[in-house]
């Protein structure tokens, strides 16, 4: 499977109402070093598609995307499934954070694809 579709299988999984870090997913995915890699397939992700993109953030608990309009729009998906930004545009990741896969939780969801 393309590191790609893993990625987008994995952030298929996020809850509504939490945040994973491209960090995260890439350390997840056995790639720590892929966080940018991670934005990457997330930017490709079509309209309509069903994976959460929109549930993955920086490392700081900021919005990363650079069009003030993709920043709008995540902003307001997260705020409808609850997540609470601070006035300076930051998510709480102790609050809103998602605790991810085990290992074996990992090799099922990758085996069964």
């Amino acid at each position: 499977m393309k590191f790609f579709d893993q990625v987008h299988l994995v952030v298929a999984q996020i809850p509504a109402g939490r945040v994973a870090t491209y960090g995260q997913i890439a350390r997840l995915l056995g790639q720590p070093h892929a966080a940018r890699t991670v934005g990457w397939a997330l930017r490709g992700v079509p309209e309509g598609c069903a994976v959460p993109w929109h549930r993955v953030v920086n490392a700081s608990g900021r919005i990363s995307i650079r069009d003030r309009q993709g920043i709008s729009v995540q902003q307001q998906l997260l705020e409808s499934e609850g997540v609470v930004f601070s006035s300076d545009g930051r998510i709480d990741l102790n609050a809103f954070g998602w605790d991810g896969l085990t290992e074996d939780e990992m090799r099922a969801l990758i085996a069964d694809s």
